[in-house]
């Protein structure tokens, strides 16, 4: 599973130098911060309505928009998967009460 992320993030990289016009997501960084910021709000919104409504396919399509905007927000901040991956091992196997409490 992570080889597709460690792709998708590899192929998010190279469309930072692309135009524009010649993709969806150089036109998310061409468009800057607040674009990538608007449509995670909006992938966010869809994923919780699918989920409302009880709609498994739905839900598992809207969360893989969600994280896929999150991905191109990562490499906009020059980070990556393998960063949140490192995150979320750090807190396996400590208390969610506590690892909140140490934040």
């Amino acid at each position: 599973m992570t080889d597709v992320l460690a792709e998708l993030a590899d192929v998010l990289e190279q469309r930072k130098n692309a135009e524009p016009e010649s993709s969806y997501v150089a036109s998310l960084y061409g468009k800057g911060l607040d674009a990538i910021l608007k449509k995670i709000g909006e992938e966010a919104t869809e994923t919780v309505m699918a989920a409302k409504d009880g709609d498994e396919s739905r839900l598992i399509y809207e969360i893989a928009d969600l994280w896929f905007h999150s991905l191109v927000l990562l490499a906009h901040n020059g980070l990556g998967p393998d960063d949140v991956l490192q995150e979320l091992g750090r807190r396996f196997g400590v208390s969610g009460h506590d690892e909140k409490a140490s934040r």
